[in-house]
């Protein structure tokens, strides 16, 4: 590691686990410190016991703006700043084979905590840093954000309003040094494919299957993990992306790219074989 973010404060948010752990170890691993918000307050304050003193835990839900508000007011004064507020905190709805079937109950949890808790997030983050010189605001989008598809219907479209919010927050708050970007992870193995199955009798076997059809269209032949959103959000958090804002980085092997496979090759290859 380089001290790519020496004598940075970052608040992590979903930091207790999955992609949100990985970017919590590897911001430590770069020189910052770190909050580790999180509303699983058991997992949050192992993890934080476990990581060192650069590292403290403060319960947060992020569907609740006074806690957000809270979180940045003890990360300033636990740390003396805060430059870097990584929105990563996300819920999946349960993923259905059917737009038909959906009753959408879970609509009104999902748009608090992965859209509005995003939004409110970048707010009271981005009031402290206009007031003390800027700072970087990195937003968890998905893929399922970027491109159409079936199932999570909620989920999706929670996603894309991250997408738009984050350009649209980058264009107000560029004058105040605040930069908001948005990184589109895809098929990366974490819990939360887990949790949107959970509601099917045989929910390890369904991830089982996803994840087959993820690798069938994924370009690149290897499969991603947290740690490699990590690496990307390092990059959004660093000087080295001082003057990159409004983008959306996928963080997907490819398959926002398009597809993976070549038709014609096979039909090639078993011809002239």
């Amino acid at each position: 590691m380089s001290n790519e973010l020496s004598d940075k404060v970052a608040i992590v948010t979903g930091g207790a686990s999955g992609i949100g752990r990985a970017s919590v170890e590897t911001f430590l691993a770069e020189g910052a410190r770190v909050v580790i918000a999180d509303i699983n307050r058991e997992l949050g304050e192992s993890v934080a016991a476990e990581l060192g003193p650069d590292a403290l835990f403060k319960h947060t839900d992020v569907a609740d703006s006074e806690q957000l508000a809270d979180l940045v007011a003890f990360t300033v004064e636990s740390f003396g700043g805060l430059h870097v507020m990584f929105n990563n905190a996300g819920i999946p709805t349960a993923m259905r084979g059917n737009f038909l079937d959906d009753d959408f109950a879970d609509f009104d949890r999902i748009m608090a905590v992965d859209l509005l808790g995003v939004i409110r997030g970048t707010q009271h983050a981005a009031r402290h840093m206009a007031a003390n010189g800027g700072g970087s605001i990195i937003n968890t989008t998905s893929i399922g954000g970027v491109q159409g598809g079936t199932g999570e219907f909620a989920y999706r479209a929670a996603k894309a309003g991250v997408i738009h919010f984050t350009k649209c927050a980058a264009i107000d708050l560029g004058r105040y040094n605040v930069r908001v970007n948005t990184i589109a992870p895809g098929a990366i193995p974490t819990p939360i494919l887990g949790t949107a199955t959970a509601h099917l009798p045989d929910s390890d076997s369904a991830v089982r299957q996803l994840r087959a059809v993820m690798k069938s269209i994924r370009p690149l032949d290897r499969e991603g993990s947290p740690t490699d959103i990590a690496h990307a959000a390092v990059y959004l958090a660093s000087e080295r992306s001082a003057y990159v804002t409004g983008t959306v980085l996928p963080v997907d092997g490819g398959i926002t790219a398009g597809l993976a496979g070549n038709a014609m090759a096979a039909i090639e290859q078993e011809q002239l074989a």
